[in-house]
């Protein structure tokens, strides 16, 4: 008896705390505390509850799974989060675990060097994919807290001083010698032409069969559109894309779907 009383209230305290932790929402924990301000160089305003961990990796994880899609900033509350994010040890692992699944899966296609017909190819966007956009916004201390002023980061880009991403040259040339067309589909505009090369070169990557940028008739479209039209493209020439990789969701998009997507972490900005 005194034994099957004993199991009942475990078994009660144990539902009891079940109950609890899936009621538990990190937003209760901040009723009566006063989040904190901060205003960056260019007058961003961030706001920076406490303990908002939680919920700040909640909204950067469903960016990244696509289920928050068409946002134009980063909540005020999250900037300083998602800065934290990209500026971190925790996103170059991230990146590198991305690029060792590539790899992984490279393994598994039926392109070698010797066998390689030429026509296997792999698509790769260029920023946040190849080059890194971090140092725009670290200068510029955005980070998503504001909408992207094109002006001012089509400037940026024309100097030609983005880093490579971390991992990314070598996951480049793992590629190109198994002997893939590597094709770089960007939503740049085509006057970045010569800039984006020359960077691209000095950060580590070359012999790539193609740099598509957007004419006037390809600024027309949605980027999404455009990508999915050089996919297609690609496709009535012969090529057989075996993998795409890029840190925006609107490299996948559309059809043709390709055989395999790589996502790279981006929470910064989205474009559609």
């Amino acid at each position: 008896m005194a034994r099957s009383l004993v199991l009942s209230l475990t078994l009660a305290l144990v539902f009891t705390g079940m109950v609890s932790a899936r009621d538990w929402n990190i937003l209760n924990q901040f009723k009566g505390l006063k989040p904190t301000t901060t205003t960056s160089q260019n007058g961003v305003a961030s706001v920076k509850g406490p303990n908002l961990n939680g919920y700040c990796e909640s909204w950067r994880v469903n960016v990244e799974l696509h289920n928050i899609r068409d946002f134009t900033v980063v909540p005020q509350e999250c900037v300083w989060f998602v800065q934290n994010y990209m500026t971190s040890s925790q996103y170059d692992d991230d990146v590198e675990r991305a690029v060792d699944a590539a790899i992984l899966y490279l393994g598994k296609t039926c392109c070698e060097k010797k066998k390689c017909d030429g026509m296997d190819a792999w698509i790769f966007d260029v920023d946040d994919t190849l080059l890194s956009t971090i140092p725009y916004h670290k200068s510029n201390g955005c980070f998503g807290g504001e909408q992207l002023n094109t002006t001012k980061f089509e400037e940026w880009q024309s100097w030609g001083k983005a880093p490579a991403v971390p991992n990314m040259v070598k996951l480049f040339h793992e590629i190109r010698e198994r002997g893939f067309k590597i094709f770089l589909v960007s939503s740049r505009k085509e006057y970045l032409r010569s800039a984006t090369v020359e960077n691209l070169i000095e950060a580590g990557y070359h012999s790539w069969s193609n740099l598509l940028l957007r004419g006037e008739e390809e600024e027309k479209k949605s980027v999404t559109q455009y990508k999915a039209d050089v996919r297609t493209w690609l496709g009535s020439l012969g090529y057989r894309v075996w993998g795409v990789m890029g840190a925006q969701w609107n490299s996948f998009a559309g059809c043709p779907v390709p055989k395999r997507t790589f996502k790279l972490p981006n929470s910064i900005y989205y474009i559609a």
